[in-house]
């Protein structure tokens, strides 16, 4: 067998996020870093697989065999990496049991972003095994991890899109967003790492007069995708914030840690934790630099 290579993109969800799960529409943006899965020919019915982070550490190796793979053995002796690896792989049996039928594998995932980033470590092994596989990757981030599947989106796709779930189901189309104030748009990590599936179970618990929102939303995505002034734009941003904030029963992130910032700051994904979007008309890395936030990228160094 020789090496087999495939590449998904990351992804940032500039807005629907969380009422993207009840049918809202959001505009989701791949990102220039991601994921490669590397499949080479093994041995002894097994999978020796090795993950490197983009410092090209190596964040996860174990040995897993085709029988917990088969038979979905997880157990707490475990890291909870494998636990999580065997699930995925486990609905990937279900969905192409062929696999299996090989001698072993030996493969390896390099992510070009650092993996505590939350651009998609997840996603993109998880779109990149179905590549591999052939399967429907929405399908088996469904039946395996769960969420809107906008990420796997962003994995497959080239350009910014909008995404929407409709009876379950993912819709997706490619859209032209190249705002020509994009150099006023700067994307901050903010070091707190936030569980996806935690955050959507505090939503779910929270989500009343949700079509209501969903309209709202809707409308903002819309008119995010058409300003043509920074000001507009920075306007939507903060709309959402409000819109999100009331609904979450959380403060906003600018509330909470931003107070005197010069602009507009919005939460991204799971509110309060990985990468969150400031709006400035000036250069605002010196100012999050002194807050303590030296990791300050430019829509043009983050947005395929």
């Amino acid at each position: 067998m020789e090496t087999q290579t495939f590449y998904s993109n990351g992804k940032l969800l500039i807005t629907g996020e969380y009422v993207v799960l009840d049918g809202a529409k959001a505009l989701a943006l791949p990102t220039k870093f991601g994921q490669s899965l590397v499949v080479k020919s093994g041995q002894n019915h097994q999978i020796k697989w090795t993950s490197f982070d983009s410092d090209k550490s190596i964040w996860f190796e174990d040995i897993i065999s085709f029988s917990e793979i088969e038979q979905k053995i997880v157990n707490d002796k475990n890291a909870a990496v494998k636990n999580t690896l065997i699930e995925i792989l486990h609905q990937a049996y279900i969905q192409n049991p062929s696999f299996l039928e090989k001698e072993g594998y030996e493969i390896e995932t390099h992510l070009t972003f650092p993996r505590l980033w939350g651009l998609g470590t997840s996603s993109t092994l998880i779109n990149s095994i179905a590549d591999w596989l052939d399967i429907d990757a929405f399908e088996l981030l469904q039946k395996s991890f769960g969420g809107s599947g906008y990420d796997i989106a962003c994995a497959k796709s080239n350009s910014p899109l909008v995404y929407h779930l409709e009876n379950e189901k993912p819709h997706f189309k490619p859209i032209h967003f190249n705002p020509e104030f994009k150099d006023h748009i700067y994307f901050v990590y903010l070091n707190q790492k936030q569980s996806s599936k935690l955050a959507i179970a505090n939503y779910m618990s929270k989500h009343h007069h949700v079509n209501a929102v969903i309209s709202k939303i809707n409308t903002i995505t819309y008119e995010t995708i058409d300003c043509k002034e920074l000001k507009d734009f920075a306007k939507q941003m903060e709309k959402h914030e409000i819109i999100m904030s009331d609904v979450l029963e959380i403060e906003t992130i600018q509330e909470k840690l931003f107070p005197d910032f010069k602009g507009v700051i919005k939460s991204l994904g799971a509110w309060g934790g990985d990468f969150v979007m400031a709006i400035s008309k000036d250069n605002p890395k010196e100012y999050f630099k002194e807050k303590g936030y030296p990791v300050v990228l430019s829509y043009e160094e983050m947005i395929l």
